[in-house]
């Protein structure tokens, strides 16, 4: 069945209230984005945890609040309704459209196509089949965890990955799905232990490797307590947690081991980079952008 979609335009002081509002009128959905209709380049409300810096100050200035409701509903009376139970002398300006039934899964689905790596490597949904039959084409799909292949960071690591074939042991700390763990196994590293604080990203992380026929050993991080040292250590996570883990992730790498570390924002490589020099010195891998890279070997 269709349903109908209203849009309003509002301030943030009373964003969060008019959603609440029209939930209580009727509609079955409501969500806060920010409104660039005027041109407003788009602006990230939380920096990372502890980043004092980069917390934003609430919600943006100028909001859309969307709201999803049953067809039959008339979009002006839901919004009158809402506007009255806040006590508002006018009725906000607001748009609607219909949004025609369709089959959700196969929606979603087509938003997810195989995403190529390198050479020979590519990230492949279940649904689809491999664009490259000879490559490595790894199973994941869109789930609990991060790491699907489509963020430059994930990206970034799979490229170094691909590009240097690790033939050793790899430590991938903080795994997510599993994807780095995976690659790393697939492209030919002997052994490979994953490691993440949510059992959640553990039990997925077991069960892409289950898919893709890996053998790897995922679990929480005190499992790597009796690994010992690793040839390569990965870690795609943020800047404040490897900041914080550089005295961890080094003492886990075997002299000559390589470090690879992602999830740091151009802006903060001298930042982590500066936090490991102890131990290494580290460079910048990959192109240039909004993401960046590091890798450094540890001296034998």
């Amino acid at each position: 069945m269709p349903w109908r979609r209203v849009v309003v335009s509002l301030q943030a002081t009373l964003a969060d209230a008019f959603a609440d509002a029209l939930m209580d009128s009727g509609a079955l959905a409501a969500s806060i984005e920010q409104d660039r209709s005027a041109g407003q380049a788009e602006h990230a409300l939380f920096g990372e945890p502890g980043d004092v810096d980069d917390m934003g100050p609430g919600l943006w200035p100028d909001c859309l609040v969307d709201a999803l409701l049953p067809i039959e509903f008339d979009s002006k009376t839901l919004v009158a309704s809402a506007s009255a139970l806040l006590d508002l002398q006018e009725i906000p300006h607001f748009t609607e459209d219909i949004i025609a039934d369709q089959d959700w899964v196969r929606a979603t689905q087509s938003q997810f196509e195989p995403i190529h790596i390198s050479s020979g490597l590519w990230i492949v949904p279940s649904w689809h089949k491999p664009p490259e039959e000879g490559a490595i084409n790894i199973r994941l799909d869109p789930g609990q965890a991060f790491g699907t292949g489509s963020h430059p960071t994930t990206r970034l690591c799979l490229q170094w990955l691909a590009t240097h074939r690790p033939q050793g042991t790899v430590l991938d700390y903080g795994c997510g799905s599993g994807i780095l763990a995976i690659a790393a196994r697939l492209l030919g590293a002997q052994e490979v232990i994953g490691v993440d604080l949510d059992p959640t990203a553990v039990t997925t992380a077991e069960a892409n490797a289950k898919t893709n026929q890996v053998t790897a050993l995922f679990g929480l991080p005190d499992l790597i307590e009796a690994q010992g040292k690793f040839d390569v250590v990965i870690a795609n996570i943020l800047t404040r947690p490897l900041i914080a883990l550089a005295p961890l992730l080094v003492a886990h790498l075997a002299p000559g081991g390589q470090l690879v570390l992602s999830g740091i924002l151009d802006r903060q490589v001298d930042e982590v980079a500066k936090a490991y020099a102890f131990g290494l010195s580290l460079q910048s891998y990959g192109e240039p952008g909004e993401w960046a890279c590091l890798t450094g070997r540890l001296q034998s």
